[in-house]
Order: structure tokens, then C-alpha cells, then sequence
């Protein structure tokens, strides 16, 4: 398995190069040459697998460079802290099931590719005897999940953006509160996407980037991507164990996914371009909701910085989605001239457009969108509770919202839970009237100093900062 760039200007290469990279040297982004296929028969032998057994079958598609008996070490230490279903799937009423995918240290989804991310990268910078400074943005579940699975890491330093006041209490503790020498919280003045931008500037200097030995753990690191497609598989194997043998080759189920990067709901595509029965894959945004408004009518016009709502649901707080440019290579047919073309358009006149292909994203992709307000995530968080008695953060309730407006009857609705409620008290208290009780370690975490440096949106003193402080 080879990658090569949506930009077209990078030689294929293997997954372990990839995993360094982060953005390709012409700015683009890395996708395998095929998507590998993963047949009826195959899923079925997949079927008794555990979590950690599933990831090493589904990243040994992606990963052909990396011996077999070394990713299942990778995976196995990955997920030796999650509970021992690793990813629990249930029913919250209304014909809706969620995927728990917030067991991990971070009680986010992010922790389900991080933890291998952290694993993989270890072992890829031994073996080859490098280090890597990880430059990233975060809108707030990103930053803790990298941190907590690469912090104490020898060959590996961190630099992680954050929105200054963008994020919620409990996330900013999470971050901030880790005093490991290699990680470094940067909290920026300014939106999500101004961090992301900063990102994209020091990547982008070829020269600078190789000097500083920089690298990504976003979700444009391909690795991210890879080790989330093993949830999508796993969540169609839990549906249809219920199922009679005779009926699960091709039974559909779909997905919603609370979507601001585009990362999460990318491998669902993947994972349905491999050969997983999904019918519809739905895209809940909030009142950023650029995503939803592309997918609806083909237009794509990110907003300004000043015009990026600050809102309850903060990790979907983002109005430029990296991952977009997957999709949009797939779309003009993996022609990386038509993905060039739609970034020069974005760049000259702030917006591309592709409502002639619009019908395709439902009819050939299966991807639909809607949008989820304040107002729609305390009515749906009181709802869930009503009916089932679970207690569900604001992200997730943004995909409850958006999926009970696609369910479709004799079709499993399955929505990826984004984080554990403790994550987001205030907006769970205004819905429900409960505040939740932290454990004796979490109200330690909240109570502990906090190490963050204030910075300006300004790219010269970023770079004078990371190369202070970056690992040589």
C-alpha cells in the first residue's frame, strides 16, 4: 500500500513516511493510491475478533510496511486502559444507538486513534532514529488526546494551538494541566481556525519543516484516519451479531457524526469505500455549519475568523475542514488538478463550487447533512434523558438531532458519541438541571496549575517559539 498526495506533487510512499509527513510537501494531503477491499467473507472471520484484534486486521490494510506481530503489540498496548469491549454500543431510545467511542484517557473520541497514533509513532522514530516535533491546532478534544498519548515520549515534542476562551473548563485542564517537559500548550488569540492556519504555514515551509523536524497528529495525519475506520467496522459487526447469518452480507446500517474537520465522518467514508454495508453516512454540524450548507447545496464558503460562532458544542467550532480535500479528490475523480483548482478558487474569490455534483454526495456517496442549534442540543439532551436515562455532551446531541431527522425504517441509526458529559457541565446543567460529580482524580485535574503560553495569531513568533523549544 502506497500513499500519494491530493495535490498530485508527492512520490507514492509507504504508510510509515506518511504517518511523519503530516501535509504532503505541495501542501495536499495523503490517500492511498486504492482504497483497500474487505469482502463479505472477510467480515464474517472478522466477526469474533476483539477491539484491539479488529484494529490490527484493519490497519494491517493500511500499514503493509509494519510486520503484522508489531501491530498487534501497537494495538494491544493502545487499548489496554479502555474497558474490555473498548468500544460499547447502546441504545438510547427512538431507533438510535450509540457508539461509545469516549472510554479512553481523555473520555473523547479522539482517544481511539491517539492512543495508536502514540504507539505507532514511537515505534516508527526508533526504528528510524529521528525525532518528531508535532505542530498542532485543536478546538478542543485534539490537543488533550495528543497529549496524553505521546506526553514523557523521548523522541517526540508537542506543540499544540488552541483558541484562547474557546474551549470549555474542563478541556482547557485537560490540556493545561500537564507539566511533561516535551509538551508545550500554546493558546492563541483567536478562532480554531486561525490555529489550524498557523498549522497549515510552518507545514507549508518545506525548508522550516524539515529543519525543525515537524510533524501532525491532526486528522490530516493519515494515520489518525486509518485507525478510525476500525471503529466503523466494528460498530456494523456489533449491529449484525444480532442479525440471522443468511441476512448479514450487505445488511446497511448508517451513521451520523457530529462533523467540524471533517476527520471522523472521512473514515466512515473509507470504511464504506472498503466494503462496509453503510447506507447513509449524515453529517451533523452546528451553527457552524459551512459542512452542512457545502453538502446541501455544493457551495463551500468557509467563514472569517470574526464570523465563527463561539458556541456549546466548542469542538465543532470550526469553519475550514482540512479533511474536505479527501472527499474532494474522490469526487473530481482523484484528479489532482480539479483538487488544485478548487483551493485556487477558495483562495481568490472564498468560496468553490461544485452544485452540479451535488445530487452525487447522496446518490454515489451517501452522505447527507442537517444542522444542530443551542436551542436543539438542550432539547435533545433532556429528551435522551427522559427516555432512556442516559446523559449525553452537547456534540452528541448535535448527531441525536440531526439523525432522527434521517432514520429510515429497517435501517440501524447508529451516532458516534464525540465525548463523556463531564466534559461539558454547564451546558448539561442548563439542560437537565444535574451537575455531574467528578471523581477524586478529575476534580484534582481541574484544581491542578495550569502551563500554557499566550500568543498572538502571528506565524514569526511561532516559529521563534518552536524552535526554541523543538527536539533536534
Amino acid at each position: 500500500m502506497q500513499y500519494i498526495s491530493t495535490r498530485g506533487g508527492m512520490q507514492p510512499q509507504p504508510f510509515s513516511e506518511t504517518l511523519l509527513e503530516g501535509l504532503a510537501p505541495d501542501g495536499g494531503l495523503a490517500v492511498p493510491e486504492q482504497l483497500p477491499q474487505v469482502d463479505a467473507e472477510t467480515l464474517e472471520r472478522w466477526r469474533a475478533l476483539t477491539y484491539p484484534q479488529l484494529a490490527t486486521e484493519v490497519l494491517a490494510l493500511f500499514a503493509t510496511d509494519i510486520p503484522r506481530e508489531d501491530l498487534a503489540g501497537m494495538t494491544a498496548a493502545a487499548y489496554a486502559d479502555f474497558p474490555d469491549e473498548v468500544v460499547p454500543l447502546r441504545s438510547v431510545g427512538g431507533g438510535i444507538t450509540l457508539v461509545g467511542l469516549s472510554e479512553g484517557p481523555t473520555l473523547a473520541f479522539k482517544d481511539m486513534a491517539m492512543q495508536f497514533l502514540g504507539q505507532v509513532l514511537e515505534y516508527v522514530l526508533e526504528r528510524k532514529d529521528r525525532v518528531l516535533n508535532i505542530v498542532g491546532a485543536t478546538s478542543g478534544d485534539t490537543g488533550s488526546a495528543a497529549e496524553h498519548a505521546l506526553r514523557g515520549k523521548e523522541r517526540v515534542s508537542v506543540f499544540m494551538l488552541s483558541p484562547q476562551g474557546r474551549m470549555s473548563a474542563f478541556q482547557r485542564a485537560q490540556m493545561y494541566s500537564l507539566d511533561d517537559a516535551n509538551v508545550h500548550n500554546i493558546a492563541v488569540a483567536g478562532v480554531f481556525d486561525d490555529c489550524q492556519n498557523l498549522v497549515k504555514q510552518l507545514s507549508g515551509d518545506i525548508e522550516f519543516k524539515r529543519a525543525q523536524h515537524l510533524g501532525a497528529v491532526n486528522s490530516i495525519n493519515l494515520g489518525r484516519i486509518a485507525a478510525q475506520v476500525v471503529y466503523y467496522f466494528w460498530a456494523w459487526l456489533r449491529v449484525t451479531d444480532g442479525v440471522e447469518p443468511e441476512y448479514r452480507e450487505g445488511f446497511e446500517v448508517s451513521f451520523t457524526v457530529p462533523s467540524g474537520n471533517f476527520g471522523n465522518i472521512l473514515s466512515g467514508f473509507f470504511a464504506k469505500g472498503m466494503g462496509v454495508p453503510i447506507r447513509r453516512l449524515v453529517l451533523a454540524a452546528n451553527e457552524n455549519n459551512v459542512l452542512d450548507e457545502f453538502f446541501r447545496t455544493g457551495v463551500y464558503r468557509p467563514r472569517s475568523a470574526a464570523d465563527t460562532h463561539a458556541t456549546s458544542s466548542p469542538s465543532m467550532d470550526i469553519s475550514k475542514a482540512s479533511n474536505l480535500e479527501r472527499f474532494i479528490f474522490d469526487l473530481v475523480g482523484r484528479d489532482a488538478t480539479g483538487v488544485v483548482d478548487a483551493w485556487k478558487a477558495l483562495d481568490t474569490d472564498g468560496f468553490f463550487d461544485f452544485s452540479a455534483q451535488q445530487p452525487r454526495f447522496e446518490g454515489e456517496f451517501g452522505i447527507v447533512s442537517g444542522t444542530s442549534t443551542h436551542a436543539d442540543r438542550l432539547a435533545t439532551i433532556r429528551s435522551v434523558h427522559e427516555e432512556s436515562g442516559e446523559i449525553i455532551d452537547p456534540h452528541t446531541a448535535d448527531g441525536v438531532k440531526v439523525a432522527r431527522e434521517f432514520i429510515e425504517q429497517d435501517v440501524p441509526m447508529l451516532v458516534l458519541e464525540t465525548a463523556k458529559p463531564q466534559k461539558f457541565a454547564e451546558t448539561i446543567t442548563e439542560a437537565i438541571g444535574v451537575e455531574l460529580p467528578l471523581s477524586p482524580e478529575l476534580r484534582e485535574m481541574m484544581d491542578a496549575p495550569q502551563h500554557v503560553t499566550e500568543m498572538a495569531d502571528d506565524e514569526q513568533v511561532l516559529r521563534a517559539f518552536v524552535a526554541e523549544h523543538a527536539l533536534h
